[in-house]
């Protein structure tokens, strides 16, 4: 998730052009089956400016169309069919999925359609065993695609996604009281319509549209029948052993898209493309939780009231921009050059409040709401620039420069600032802000790749990241003041910033229908100031310093190794290997003996300034088709996770110990897993 020492949300998610984002908690909001992908491109570097609002990477999944002949596949899979002896770890998933496309009016009206159904217990399912039936996790997703093109020159597609997922968290924490953690449910749809016209030879133009809906759910029924009970520990402090998890959420996105651009080439040297895009958001996000305040060593402090992260609002966003890129042949030279300009903007359409804290006392201090400000409307012209040409024949250099924009998460723009809840004095523990500015990223790629012969190429790439504005909280009034108390003492504010630097070596075999892969090393370092956006407000509750200077984030991973090949094994089965091997990434070591004060009170408290342990993933994947008569055939095929089974370290506490206090298994990685399936194609 993390690309190129960004964070997980900084990455845009795209299916056919359009995004399924969601827009305030950040991340991917659906799934596809694997059936209806055909393919999917991954930008880490230099995308162009049709892209926008990511700062580290554009990935962009192409689906399936029928074609002239009529197919159907079904595909069944499950971790359980192997005897246990030979796969004693198991989640006990399941799955089934069917698709099916072909003519309509043949040459003209096509159609496809694929469905799946995933039913797990997880990783965790003796736990979950003494508390629920099974399967604890449920998942139907489903795509549907309509192709019309009544002449050559025009194409129109309409096309649905659908995604059901219903599942139980697991805490470690929680494992004896775990019916008391809150069920969950993100149900989520898309319809979406594409028409492509040809208008020359040298002129065409595209319009979509799009209307997204994402509802996603914490606890059931209403939030009024919440019983409220407190968390009870055991005598160590370590399990809760009673008391419910004081969640409930219910949250809704819809968004209407509408897309169009004009690409023209132009002289047969320019291609140039112009287009804009147009967003309505109508968000409603209702949250109810309570948390206890914990220490640093992640200690309840039972003598400490509840922290208040509830907020409720409703707001309808405007986001759009414009974008024209255009790419120049030069002839003599054989290279090419790419400028682009983007224009977008955000119009949050809220207000802030206008809070004063009037002190009364020493650290103590009377809250006072003066009025309100309406946020303003954000813009940003973001330059983009890539250059490629060619060097002895075999060759090219290229090089990506570019500004990239990000908008803030919804929910980072209005925590807590409702009218109803700030007239009502309910003060959130984090508040949001409607003025955030995006952030920021400027980004250079320097590389060069050359044909080695015929079936090999090698290629390094140097790149630099600067990242501003990014989002953190600050606290705004001492922890101990009387106006605090169970209430809010802080805000989102673009305070925080981070760099990025590394060089990448790629050696790939391509065009051997034997055996075809590639090997990857990357170099890279990425330093910070904050991690996360609530490391603000975190590190005031603890009472420590806010770092004044950068320091290696949890992802920074400085050496990278990736070995991925695929061939042909005796007996024609297919095979693809992933062998990966990842540098220890950083921890925080600041020892504590009784989870309250820390082993040396005299120890200055430097964040991330220890490693973890090497990471080493080896997965394979074997399929062997048989010949169903002349026009089916079936696959069977065995789908083998962290094959070596390696114990590899996921977090490792302050104290030193991998999984706390508790040895939490969850403090690595999944074992080995092995899924075997049946694929049947008519």
């Amino acid at each position: 998730g993390n690309v190129r020492g960004g964070k997980t949300n900084e990455v845009l998610f795209l299916v056919d052009g359009l995004p399924v984002q969601d827009v305030v908690a950040g991340g991917i909001s659906t799934s596809l089956p694997k059936s209806a992908i055909t393919g999917l491109t991954i930008n880490t570097g230099g995308f162009d400016a049709e892209y926008g609002n990511a700062m580290s990477g554009v990935v962009n999944v192409i689906t399936k169309t029928g074609t002239n002949r009529h197919e159907v596949m079904v595909r069944v899979d499950r971790d359980g069919w192997l005897p246990s002896d030979w796969n004693q770890q198991q989640d006990r998933a399941n799955e089934v999925e069917l698709s099916a496309g072909g003519p309509i009016i043949t040459d003209r009206l096509h159609y496809f359609t694929a469905n799946n159904f995933i039913a797990t217990d997880t990783r965790w399912w003796q736990d979950f065993d003494h508390f629920f039936h099974s399967p604890v996790s449920k998942e139907f997703t489903g795509f549907s695609k309509i192709e019309y093109a009544p002449v050559p020159t025009l194409r129109l597609n309409m096309q649905g996604i659908y995604s059901l997922r219903e599942w139980r968290d697991y805490e470690y924490l929680w494992r004896y009281n775990l019916c008391w953690l809150p069920p969950r449910q993100r149900y989520s749809y898309r319809l979406a319509g594409t028409l492509t016209h040809t208008l020359t030879e040298n002129t065409f133009y595209s319009v979509s549209g799009s209307y997204y809906v994402l509802d996603s759910r914490i606890g059931k029924g209403s939030k009024d029948n919440l019983t409220f009970r407190p968390y009870e520990y055991d005598f160590y402090l370590r399990y809760v052993v009673n008391g419910d998890r004081n969640w409930w959420a219910k949250t809704r996105q819809a968004i209407y898209s509408v897309k169009g651009d004009l690409t023209r080439h132009l002289d047969r040297k320019h291609l140039l493309k112009i287009g804009g895009e147009y967003n309505q958001y109508d968000i409603t996000s209702d949250l109810f939780k309570y948390e206890p305040q914990t220490t640093y060593f992640g200690k309840p402090i039972l003598d400490q009231p509840l922290l208040n992260y509830t907020n409720r609002y409703s707001y309808q966003t405007r986001s759009g921009n414009i974008f024209i890129p255009d790419k120049i042949e030069v002839q003599r030279a054989g290279s090419n050059v790419t400028f682009g300009l983007r224009w977008e903007f955000l119009d949050p359409t809220a207000s802030r409040p206008i809070v004063e804290f009037i002190p009364i006392r020493q650290n103590e201090y009377q809250e006072q709401i003066k009025g309100t400000a309406r946020a303003s409307v954000k813009k940003q012209l973001s330059p983009r620039m890539s250059i490629a040409m060619p060097i002895e024949g075999s060759g090219f250099l290229f090089i990506n420069f570019g500004h990239y924009f990000q908008f803030p998460l919804f929910d980072y723009l209005y925590s807590g600032i409702s009218p109803s809840q700030v007239q009502g004095g309910t003060r959130s523990v984090l508040t949001g802000s409607p003025d955030l500015e995006p952030e920021r990223v400027v980004a250079w790629e320097f590389g060069f790749k050359r044909v080695l012969d015929v079936r090999h190429v090698a290629s390094i790439t140097y790149f630099r990241k600067t990242f501003r504005n990014q989002i953190d909280a600050k606290t705004l009034i001492p922890f101990d003041s009387k106006s605090a108390g169970n209430y809010g003492f802080a805000s989102y504010v673009n305070n925080a910033q981070a760099r990025a630097i590394g060089v990448e070596f790629v050696i790939s075999r391509e065009r051997d229908e034997s055996f075809n892969g590639s090997v990857s090393y990357s170099y890279m370092t990425t330093e910070g100031t904050s991690e996360n956006v609530s490391q603000g407000i975190h590190y005031a509750q603890w009472g420590f310093p806010v770092p004044e200077v950068p320091f290696p984030l949890s992802w920074d991973q400085r050496h990278t190794l990736k070995v991925d090949v695929e061939g042909k094994l005796p007996l024609d089965v297919q095979s693809n290997l992933v062998v990966l091997y990842n540098s220890p990434r950083p921890y925080t070591f600041y020892p504590t003996r009784d989870g309250f004060t820390p082993l040396d009170p005299n120890k200055i408290f430097v964040p991330n300034n220890r490693r973890m342990k090497d990471v080493v993933m080896v997965n394979m994947k074997i399929a062997k088709e048989f010949p169903l008569g002349m026009f089916a055939k079936a696959t069977l095929y065995a789908d083998m996770r962290n094959l070596l089974n390696k114990r590899n370290v996921r977090w490792i506490d302050s104290s030193g110990r991998i999984g706390g206090e508790l040895g939490d298994p969850g403090a690595f990685y999944e074992f080995r897993r092995v899924r075997v399936g049946m694929r049947l194609e008519f």
